[in-house]
């Protein structure tokens, strides 16, 4: 009962430091893997709370399309997915 309890707060502060790093993270790469990682971690939190259903839509498309699409939107802003701060260089107008 008492590892239970120290699980269920543990995923709790988890979430609550993932949440805050996708929000306040300066570097949009880890803010998104931030992001994704929160998905992931809800859906333990949903299976926890004894809803199978909603745990397997939160990892499909909490953790993982809609953190594909994520990445998938930085690569195209960025080019090459590592210089996240300035948009691209897209030359003379």
């Amino acid at each position: 009962m008492i590892a239970a309890t120290v699980f269920d707060v543990l995923l709790a502060l988890v979430m609550l430091v993932l949440a805050w790093r996708a929000v306040n993270d300066g570097e949009l790469f880890r803010a998104v893997v931030s992001f994704v990682a929160l998905g992931l971690v809800m859906a333990v939190a949903w299976f926890r709370l004894s809803a199978p259903d909603l745990a397997l839509a939160e990892a499909a498309v909490g953790g993982g399309l809609t953190g594909a699409l994520m990445l998938a939107a930085l690569r195209r802003w960025t080019g090459d997915g590592r210089n996240c701060d300035e948009p691209p260089d897209r030359g003379p107008a």
